[in-house]
């Protein structure tokens, strides 16, 4: 029982913000007691946000742990079908670049100089 009502115990910065937006809105006429009870329900709302909030997070790190842990399983059990080593290829253009700029020289030399 002392554990809910801890847990049920609204923090002071949320009463802080609550009260700043009851004040915010307050309307010319509106006694304390008013101001109050709209700072209470603003307080039930950012409180009920916050607990939305948490359960969605959960629930997302819940999913993230799954996919990871797949990801684990299958980096450890299926190293054969996913293979991530690469294998250099070995090009033939730097070669053929080579040959086709020695091949311009010497036709270049031979109709200049000849």
């Amino acid at each position: 029982m002392a554990k809910n009502k801890k847990y049920q115990q609204i923090s002071p910065e949320t009463q802080e913000q609550a009260m700043r937006s009851a004040k915010a809105t307050q309307r010319p006429g509106q006694t304390k007691e008013q101001t109050k009870l709209i700072a209470q329900g603003i307080q039930k709302g950012i409180d009920h946000y916050k607990k939305q909030q948490k359960s969605k997070s959960r629930e997302l790190n819940k999913k993230i742990n799954k996919v990871s842990q797949r990801l684990t399983d299958l980096d450890e059990g299926g190293d054969s079908a996913f293979s991530t080593e690469t294998v250099p290829k070995k090009s033939v253009l730097p070669w053929v670049l080579l040959l086709v700029s020695w091949l311009g020289f010497i036709a270049y030399f031979l109709n200049n100089f000849i």
